[in-house]
């Protein structure tokens, strides 16, 4: 989290403010996945349908249970009236199980990418931008700051970057603060 410290343009008094900003950056993950069922890995059992349905409903094995072997997952499907429709719709189930089991390892490796997110409150920013009274920008983690606060608006952030990989490698950084 960020703390900006300025004279707002909103406040005909020209008093002092102070602003918090949190940023979150992730990578995108691609929403078109695709499951590609081996059929070496599936077990298919055909099993008669139970309740009412009919004539053949206790004649014919029409529901259609599928283990995919890789996994363990089991799903059935007996609402359909021929093995074929049963089958089609337990893949579709399966698939759908498959897909959430990958969303949930992205999910996981998000949150291993991602960091720590603290909480927007007071003493909890990693750096500091005063503009008023005085021009400093100070990172609290590291310690470094500097008076160029136009450089560092203006993207010149190599000084803060340096001094967080020397405190990393050194393993110095303050445990207090949020990780960028």
């Amino acid at each position: 989290m960020h703390r900006l410290v300025r004279v707002s343009p909103f406040d005909a008094s020209g008093r002092r403010h102070t602003s918090f900003a949190s940023l979150e950056v992730m990578p995108e993950i691609d929403d078109s996945v695709e499951v590609e069922i081996d059929p070496a890995d599936i077990k298919m059992d055909v099993y008669r349908a139970s309740g009412a349905g009919g004539q053949k409903v206790n004649k014919t094995s029409s529901a259609v249970r599928l283990t995919h072997i890789p996994t363990g997952i089991v799903v059935a499907c007996q609402v359909e009236r021929s093995q074929y429709q049963n089958r089609d719709v337990a893949m579709r189930m399966l698939k759908s199980k498959l897909v959430e089991i990958k969303e949930r390892q992205n999910l996981e490796k998000i949150s291993d990418i991602k960091g720590v997110q603290k909480e927007i409150a007071w003493g909890s920013q990693i750096r500091s931008y005063v503009f008023m009274p005085y021009t400093m920008v100070k990172d609290h983690r590291t310690g470094y700051e500097t008076g160029n606060i136009e450089a560092v608006m203006d993207g010149d952030l190599d000084g803060f970057i340096n001094a967080y990989l020397k405190a990393l490698s050194l393993g110095t950084l303050e445990d207090n603060r949020g990780e960028e």
